[in-house]
């Protein structure tokens, strides 16, 4: 599932394409999304904006289309010509310019004002979002006797944030994942918010998630880049078994809340263990 930056990523590429740019050509060849595209032909998107996992793009006249892509949705977003359109698709936007699509959505839904403000009212604070106020993150994670891992994953606490960057933000501040949240100091939370924010910023950048410090790239290190399909340069995520980056020590995973979790159990030893040899 495509974390945060990916959304705010793609909302940036609406705007700059779409917004203020005359009517759209709005089709759903699919057909499951073909009455709310043709109340949407011919007009205009006045804006695109994330929160999260979730798109919504405005069209002043009628509504916010909320799209939210899931495990197995795709959005391809290039210059015209346009491709053929396939029976997959669900939703195209066309102007004499550009063209983007959308396949295999979760969610992609007509909604309106108030439909969109009870989406926002249900997801936590975003990093990718300047207004948003981590504290309303913490003061439920500071309550909780959930492990922070999966505290990280529950968009209800924080939005955004996925897989890759949940484990790549614990190595990166040498925090247990099994943690629970109770236990998380406020100085924590706070350099973790505000690593979140520069990575996630920066995955929006490069449309991509990297997570090395530069005395630990493949330059530095004289080690050869990665290699995967996730791409970018990371400390744990799929790479279990594999030697740690700063320790040397093995990568491991488990499953948590139906998720692989990575970790590396000698740099993030639980707090007592690192006060007992510390």
């Amino acid at each position: 599932m495509p974390e945060g930056h990916t959304i705010h990523r793609l909302a940036e590429d609406h705007r700059a394409r779409f917004e203020g740019r005359g009517p759209l050509r709005v089709t759903s060849p699919q057909g499951k999304f073909s009455d709310s595209a043709a109340l949407l032909d011919g007009q205009e998107m006045d804006t695109a904006e994330a929160h999260g996992k979730h798109l919504f793009l405005g069209f002043a006249e009628t509504g916010w289309v909320h799209i939210h892509l899931g495990l197995f949705g795709k959005y391809a977003v290039g210059e015209t010509p346009a491709p053929p359109p396939t029976d997959t698709l669900r939703l195209r936007l066309l102007n004499d310019t550009y063209y983007s699509d959308l396949r295999g959505p979760t969610t992609c839904a007509l909604i309106t004002d108030e439909e969109k403000q009870a989406i926002h009212d249900r997801l936590g604070p975003d990093p990718l979002r300047e207004a948003d106020d981590p504290e309303k993150a913490y003061r439920r994670i500071s309550r909780s006797r959930t492990t922070i891992a999966a505290l990280l994953m529950d968009q209800k606490v924080i939005a955004g944030v996925g897989n890759v960057y949940r484990a790549e933000v614990l190595f990166r501040h040498r925090i247990d994942p099994y943690t629970l949240g109770k236990d998380i100091k406020p100085a924590q939370w706070t350099a973790m918010w505000e690593d979140l924010v520069a990575l996630m910023r920066e995955g929006v950048r490069l449309n991509r998630i990297d997570t090395v410090r530069p005395e630990h790239t493949p330059e530095a290190m004289g080690r050869p880049p990665r290699v995967d399909d996730h791409g970018g340069e990371v400390y744990v995520y799929r790479r279990a078994t594999m030697p740690c980056h700063i320790c040397g020590g093995e990568i491991r995973t488990a499953d948590l809340a139906a998720r692989n979790l990575f970790w590396c159990p000698k740099c993030q030893r639980p707090a007592r263990s690192r006060r007992k040899t510390g």
